[in-house]
């Protein structure tokens, strides 16, 4: 499983089924491969389900206690208070922090007085992602901090996947190998974030008007009980928004920009849409609605590559019944939305890059068959957020430049904390005629 877990998975459904259960070791492990199996479990059975216990101390070993790993009150209670941050109209307030980091990424990206670059675009979008993660946190970014920071985050998110197979987890002060750099990239990003928010308090009730993310969350209020987020809350919360909100979006754009590349004809259509709605200005959270095809790109890609290939597994904390059977208390049950999304049952010819496929009324997905964010309850909290910024940051690129593929590249999908290519992909940047 650890060396393909996504291939191991897919032959698991291809042999058995739908419903599947085994044993591995001590575990009672059942796997879900229908939209309706997952609403079951992630919506009608809710409340009697609690994240995988390893995964949760894993991520909340390297992220703190955010919204991301609690349960119960403390889930309900961050999950209730953060929604105001990601409404509708606060997230397109966003808009303007995101085309200022993107212009800055896309003006630099192809060197000046060329006309055309090969560009390895993992590291470029990477950086790109964490300046509009710095920006919408902390009002700013500095290029060093996105630098650091997307480099941290990256040694975190690897790290934090190799120990998912692991037993335990050993104390990160031990002389052992890949301590070192978790402790160097934790640090960044924990004297990053402290800096911050110490900077803000200085400021007090009299600095200057702000309008990012730490200044909301650090003006929440519990609607029930009036209380603010404590300050390991704010702090962790933070720390959370390099993983959930920055690599997520990063390796989504990736995918994307690979497709493009490889399905020119997609990829003129959503240029001369762009071209026309736009018609050159930079887009707003108000074009979204004017950009369908660009967005049907967008979730096509996120349907053939989910950035978060496989959901973190479930415990159930009482018998629950899926599909008619029954699922003692205790069982772990596994999500995988690469499996679900490459169903011809819910997408015809799986395997081709469809876009229409999103614009098609007569042929409606069925719900819930495309869960790149999840589904349920914990659905991610930050899904707007995500899709505003894939669609700033992918009109703005087609607007400034030509995506070729390069001869010879082989792309294979490999399972992380996201998915990502097993070799770096690397295309042809060509500027755009004035």
């Amino acid at each position: 499983m650890r060396e393909d877990y996504l291939g191991f998975v897919s032959a698991l459904k291809r042999q058995h089924g739908d419903l599947t259960r085994m044993r591995i070791v001590h575990e009672d492990a059942w796997d879900l491969f229908t939209p309706d199996l997952v609403r079951e479990a992630l919506v009608t059975h809710s409340e009697h389900l609690i994240r995988w216990e390893r995964g949760i101390r894993i991520f909340a070993q390297i992220f703190g206690r955010s919204v991301l790993v609690t349960e119960g009150a403390a889930w309900q209670r961050q999950r209730r208070m953060l929604m105001p941050a990601f409404t509708p109209r606060r997230v397109a307030g966003y808009a303007g922090l995101m085309v200022e980091a993107a212009r800055r990424l896309l003006d630099e990206v192809v060197p000046a007085g060329q006309s055309e670059a090969t560009v390895e675009m993992g590291p470029m979008w990477s950086e790109g992602t964490m300046d509009v993660i710095l920006r919408t946190l902390f009002g700013s970014a500095a290029q060093g901090d996105c630098q650091d920071a997307a480099w941290a985050t990256q040694v975190l998110s690897d790290r934090a996947f190799q120990e998912m197979f692991w037993p335990l987890t050993l104390p990160d002060r031990l002389p052992l190998p890949g301590k070192a750099g978790k402790r160097r990239a934790q640090n960044v990003l924990r004297s990053l974030v402290g800096r911050q928010i110490e900077q803000r308090r200085q400021e007090g009730p009299d600095g200057p008007p702000r309008e990012d993310l730490l200044h909301m969350l650090l003006c929440l209020r519990d609607e029930q009980t009036g209380q603010a987020l404590s300050s390991q809350e704010v702090f962790d919360q933070c720390m959370v928004s390099f993983q959930a909100g920055h690599e997520t979006t990063a390796t989504g754009l990736l995918w994307w920009s690979h497709l493009m590349a490889t399905h020119p004809q997609a990829q003129e259509r959503a240029r001369s849409e762009v071209d026309g709605m736009l018609k050159g200005a930079a887009p707003t959270a108000a074009d979204l609605a004017t950009l369908p095809w660009l967005m049907a790109t967008l979730k096509e890609a996120l349907r053939l590559y989910p950035p978060v290939a496989a959901l973190m597994t479930r415990r159930t904390t009482a018998p629950i019944t899926l599909g008619g059977r029954p699922v003692p208390k205790g069982a772990m049950l596994r999500i995988t939305p690469w499996v679900i999304h490459r169903d011809p049952r819910w997408f015809p010819q799986p395997e081709r890059f469809k876009p229409e496929r999103f614009l098609d009324d007569e042929v409606p997905i069925p719900k819930g068959a495309w869960m790149p964010f999840g589904v349920g309850p914990r659905v991610c909290i930050g899904q707007q957020f995500a899709l505003l910024e894939m669609m700033l940051l992918a009109a703005l690129m087609l607007q400034r430049y030509v995506l070729e593929p390069v001869a010879g590249l082989e792309v294979e999908p490999e399972l992380h904390v996201t998915l990502r290519p097993k070799m770096p992909i690397r295309l042809r940047l060509s500027r755009r005629s004035a």
